[in-house]
């Protein structure tokens, strides 16, 4: 623990705010905040919350620092992102390290989400040349139009502790080309991840001799949540996490008419064909429902199986959950680690029983694991003979629900009938079935695969979900549009002074021809 720590810098006490190379700011007044590992318990480090008063001065510096930054060519602000793309690639392994210490992934996981770190990075190099307006014709002769897209301001981001990195970083290298600076919430299960990441963002800014592009205040919700909520400085909030927390988020923006993203709740499923290749289906099951301990946003969580195939999947599954190791994450070969907290465990336990009370059938799992530490788990599965209310709700668990279906509509319906709609996907060799699936009338969500799971998204696509997941869009295509502003801009060239529609105002007829009035 002590060489991954050493290795990014922290300390066994670390300042919560920072707003560039030498701005990290240690507020006397700031409770302390002390981060555990889940797999033993025991504490890692600690971090000096910020105040309103922190908060203060961080989106000050964000604010103040905006101004000369989107006045830099976005191609330049490029480079910015591409040295943080590099910085990221020389600290991938002690920064993976800490993700899987802080958060309990599992080691692979943990470089994964730094590798999509420098993806995104990656992409927003790129994305800095590519920062497109469309020109139109006018109606009017002698004018141009065009759009054009302008820098936004200062950006709030507040993380989710499953993914501590990974998710600030694609809202930051985005923002960063579009010309926008932000403030940086974390969660307050992950904090040293946070620090982290800002000490090697220091680093690329004093190379450039850059402040306040990326800051960052760890704090309180009221300290600092909230206030980044009601806060006009920042025009645009992006909110990772539960819907209940993202309900209030947008309702408190909107008072204000601020924008949002939004990536909450998933309750993921899977349509498995009659014609399904079973041995694919095993893996991208396993992958989805038991991979970070089904703690992601796109943890697959229902598995909606034709009824001739449900039983022999069933036992398939059955067969490779039993050969699951749970244990240390940082441990190569082990494929889950530990739920966050043991109020998790408390959830998960308590969704099983509330499904095993209305005739849900624990096939395997689902038990405690003391033996490997206080908050490690098995992970169930559950035969359903329905969809029943607490398969509909999201356990931020390894809980997987199967159910039985007649034919596709009755399979897409039963898809479709939960309040969430982030990630989904087919198993089929037919491709009408594909096709259907992927149609205006098959999967209601942001995220449609076939012959894939639900998680594993790819940087390159945009990222999000539709319902009660948000409507949000992150990483690539063109969600970066999310953080700018779109100007219509339109140019008369000409000597005389049409109006659109062919309206006159003042003497003379009027002339519909969309030219000059004749005087």
């Amino acid at each position: 623990m002590k060489a991954i720590l050493d290795a990014l810098g922290l300390a066994a006490e670390n300042p919560g705010a920072c707003t560039g190379p030498d701005g990290w700011i240690t507020d006397p007044a700031g409770g302390t905040l002390v981060s555990h590992n889940p797999t033993t318990g025991a504490p890692i480090a600690a971090v000096r919350q910020a105040t309103a008063h922190t908060y203060d001065r961080v989106v000050g510096a964000a604010a103040t620092a905006f101004e000369r930054w989107r006045e830099l060519p976005a191609p330049k602000r490029g480079l910015v992102v591409r040295d943080l793309g590099q910085a990221l690639r020389q600290n991938a392994e002690p920064l993976g390290d800490l993700v899987a210490l802080e958060m309990g992934k599992i080691k692979a996981e943990g470089l994964g989400e730094v590798q999509e770190m420098i993806d995104i990075c990656d992409f927003g190099v790129g994305l800095s040349r590519q920062l497109y307006g469309l020109a139109m014709h006018s109606e009017r002769p002698g004018h141009r139009m065009y759009e054009q897209w302008h820098p936004l301001g200062p950006i709030g981001i507040i993380s989710a502790f499953n993914f501590p990195v990974a998710v600030w970083s694609w809202n930051a290298a985005l923002a960063a080309v579009c010309g926008d600076t932000m403030v940086w919430k974390p969660s307050s299960l992950t904090p040293l991840c946070a620090v982290a990441v800002q000490r090697i963002c220091n680093e690329v800014m004093a190379d450039h001799k850059l402040t306040g592009i990326f800051t960052l205040v760890i704090g309180s919700n009221d300290d600092v949540a909230d206030r980044m909520n009601r806060d006009p400085r920042l025009p645009l909030i992006s909110f990772t996490g539960s819907t209940r927390v993202g309900r209030h988020v947008a309702q408190t923006v909107a008072q204000r008419f601020g924008r949002t993203i939004l990536e909450l709740g998933g309750n993921n499923g899977i349509v498995v064909a009659e014609d399904a290749d079973l041995a694919l289906v095993v893996r991208a099951v396993l992958f989805g429902a038991v991979g970070t301990a089904g703690q992601r946003c796109t943890s697959t969580r229902r598995l909606i199986v034709h009824e001739t195939i449900v039983d022999e999947l069933t036992e398939r599954l059955v067969r490779a959950y039993r050969q699951v190791p749970i244990g240390d994450p940082l441990q190569l070969g082990t494929l889950m680690g530990p739920l966050v907290t043991a109020r998790a465990v408390d959830d998960m336990m308590a969704a099983i029983e509330a499904a095993k009370s209305i005739g849900g059938d624990l096939v395997v799992g689902g038990g405690r694991r003391p033996d490997l530490g206080p908050q490690f788990v098995e992970p169930a599965i559950i035969r359903m003979t329905e969809q029943a209310r607490i398969v509909c709700e999201e356990t931020f668990a390894p809980i997987l629900y199967v159910m039985p279906y007649r034919d596709l509509d009755e399979a897409i319906a039963l898809h479709n009938a939960v309040p969430q709609g982030l990630s989904s996907a087919i198993f089929t060799t037919n491709v009408r079935i594909a096709e259907r699936f992927l149609s205006a009338c098959g999967s209601d969500c942001g995220i449609a695969n076939v012959n894939i799971g639900t998680s594993g998204a790819e940087i390159g696509g945009a990222f999000g979900g539709e319902k009660e997941t948000g409507g949000g869009r992150e990483a690539g295509s063109d969600s970066w549009k999310a953080y700018m502003r779109r100007q219509t801009c339109t140019i008369n060239y000409s000597s005389d002074l049409p109006l659109a529609q062919g309206i006159t105002f003042g003497d003379g007829a009027s002339d519909h021809s969309g030219g000059p009035t004749p005087t």
